[in-house]
């Protein structure tokens, strides 16, 4: 109910009810609508404010769950770092020295990506920096793996080929030690047997009877079985890949043909004393890159090193060959 309000009217001497008028009443009431509608939107202004509707804490509750994933995967991505530094180190250090390949420079490893802006499309957000940051280090380490793992799969071709070649390279006499008269002549100036002349010798004479086993001294394919070069009467020429090729000549016959795969060890044919020959005896050759290059380098596969030391020591003395 509405407080009746009065005046004191000095005329009278008494109170007198005021009685307002339709204009006032309307005044009144609009004023009061007014401050009513502008504390409400107080009201609503300092709530939205200050205090979060369930749906933002939700997001917000999201967002600094998103935060510690992020940070999570940084640290994995520097620890994936550090762990790749040290498979590069091994791989420069080790395992590309080994194999004779060149180390990849680390302005290779490390290199970024230069050109057009990458990561256009995560500016303008609230943790941009956040994710442009986590997204270049991701790339960055995207590329070093790939750079690695090309790396490593070089490597591997490399060691198949580093052992085809161990496997290929001439390793082993030629004939068995067990089945050798003596080593006649090495490589070097001697005397020819049939000139009396000072005459390069390009290979080996091993003395041995007739009918001895021949032995091919690697693996290799047989590139010719013939008696069609000049001196060495029935010979056998071997190919071994990766410049390296083996002669054995004045053999009594072939236990191989041309084109034929061999191993080392496998039996290839028999000495002999056919073409330019004094007598019965196998002229060895070792060839690198088309250059004659002295066998008995090459020995490592069934010598000792007593034995080696006696065959250094007959071969460098001058004296006749056998062919």
């Amino acid at each position: 109910m509405a407080k009746v309000k009065y005046y004191y009217d000095s005329d009278t001497l008494s109170y007198q009810k005021i009685k307002l008028r339709k204009r006032d009443r309307f005044k009144q009431s609009l004023i009061f609508l007014a401050s009513s509608a502008l504390f409400a939107a107080l009201i609503v202004f300092i709530t939205f404010q200050f205090v979060d509707s369930p749906k933002v804490k939700a997001q917000k509750r999201e967002l600094e769950n998103l935060k510690l994933h992020v940070e999570l995967l940084t640290k994995k991505m520097n620890q994936a770092q550090e762990v790749l530094v040290g498979i590069q180190d091994r791989d420069n250090d080790i395992y590309r020295l080994y194999f004779e390949a060149n180390p990849i420079p680390d302005e290779q490893r490390k290199a970024g990506f230069g050109g057009v802006n990458r990561y256009k499309s995560l500016e303008g957000f609230e943790n941009s920096e956040m994710i442009i940051d986590v997204t270049k280090n991701m790339d960055i380490l995207s590329k070093q793996l790939y750079i690695q793992s090309k790396s490593l799969d070089e490597i591997i071709n490399l060691a198949e080929d580093k052992e085809k070649l161990l496997a290929s390279i001439p390793a082993i006499q030629p004939i068995k030690k067990e089945d050798l008269t003596r080593m006649a002549s090495g490589y070097g100036w001697r005397s020819d047997p049939f000139t009396k002349a000072r005459k390069q010798h390009k290979g080996m004479d091993f003395t041995a009877p007739s009918g001895t086993p021949i032995y091919a001294t690697g693996n290799g394919r047989v590139h010719r079985a013939d008696n069609r070069a000049s001196g060495f009467g029935e010979h056998i020429e071997i190919d071994h890949g990766f410049g390296y090729k083996t002669i054995y000549a004045h053999l009594s016959k072939y236990n191989v043909k041309k084109g034929q795969k061999v191993k080392r060890g496998d039996l290839i044919g028999f000495v002999g004393s056919t073409g330019r020959s004094v007598g019965p005896h196998l002229h060895y050759e070792v060839h690198k890159n088309g250059k004659p290059i002295n066998p008995i380098n090459f020995y490592y596969g069934n010598l000792t090193p007593d034995e080696f030391k006696k065959m250094l020591k007959a071969a460098s003395q001058e004296g006749q060959s056998f062919d």
